[in-house]
C-alpha cells in the first residue's frame, strides 16, 4: 500500500546501489558533531533519531518538521530504515509530503546532496524531526 501510493504520485522506486555509503554517509554529516560517548549515552546505535529526542543536535520537530519536509524541494531521495541495511531511492519525488510517511516507522528521508534529512520514529511523543545542515 505504502509503495503503491508513492508510485501513483509518479515517484519512481528502486534498490540503491551502495546502501552502506548512504548509511555511512548520513552518520558522517548529519551526527559528525556528536562524540562516541555521547551516541552510547543516548543509545545512538539503538536509534539514530536519539540525537533530535536528546536534544544533541538542533532540529525542527513536529508540526514545524511536517512543514519543513513539505515545502523543501524534493527530486531525488534516498529512504533508510533503522533496522535495515538496504536503501530505497526515490527519483521524481516532487510530490511526495510527511503523511506520506505517517505508517512508516524508524525512516530516515536524505536528499540526494545531504543537506536535510527528515526523520519520522516509530513513538508519537518524539517526532518527526527535519534537520539541515545550512540552519
Amino acid at each position: 500500500m505504502f509503495r503503491k501510493h508513492l508510485t501513483d504520485k509518479g515517484v519512481i522506486i528502486s534498490a540503491c546501489e551502495e546502501p552502506q555509503a548512504i548509511h555511512t554517509a548520513w552518520d558522517s554529516i548529519f551526527a559528525k558533531n556528536i562524540n562516541e560517548e555521547t551516541r552510547q549515552s543516548i543509545f545512538y546505535e539503538q536509534f539514530k533519531w536519539h540525537i533530535f529526542s536528546y536534544e544533541q543536535q538542533a532540529c525542527l520537530k513536529r508540526d514545524e518538521a511536517r512543514k519543513a519536509f513539505d515545502d523543501v524541494a524534493k527530486d531525488e531521495l534516498f529512504v533508510l530504515y533503522q533496522c535495515m541495511p538496504n536503501v530505497l531511492q526515490f527519483s521524481a519525488a516532487q510530490h511526495v509530503v510527511a503523511a506520506d510517511f505517517d505508517s512508516q516507522q524508524d525512516i530516515y528521508i536524505v536528499n540526494r546532496d545531504f543537506t536535510w534529512t527528515y526523520v519520522h520514529t516509530h513513538e508519537e511523543q518524539c517526532g518527526p524531526y527535519f534537520y539541515n545542515i545550512n540552519e
